[in-house]
């Protein structure tokens, strides 16, 4: 797993609510790590979720979470991602 905030690869199997990156203290349970976080969609969340949650760096209750396995290392960001979520905050998509 890659930590959402760094980059660097960790070594953690399960993520809890509490669960911090060991080498930046990033929350790893937060909207930025989620695979349903989308910027640009309703609450920035692919989910149906009933209320915004305002820091998205922060870690959180929310149920839906499911841990962004998809993430790249700070070395490789996926640009494609990038450019997506740029559209979509740009055009609401």
């Amino acid at each position: 797993m890659i930590c959402w905030k760094c980059g660097k690869e960790i070594n953690i199997e399960q993520v809890a609510r509490t669960t911090e990156c060991p080498s930046c203290a990033a929350d790893l349970h937060c909207c930025k790590a989620c695979k349903f976080y989308s910027s640009g969609s309703h609450y920035d969340c692919r989910e149906t979720v009933d209320q915004a949650v305002t820091d998205k760096e922060k870690a959180n209750f929310c149920d839906y979470f499911k841990y962004n396995m998809q993430l790249v290392s700070k070395g490789g960001e996926d640009k494609a991602a990038a450019a997506k979520d740029a559209f979509n905050a740009l055009f609401g998509g």
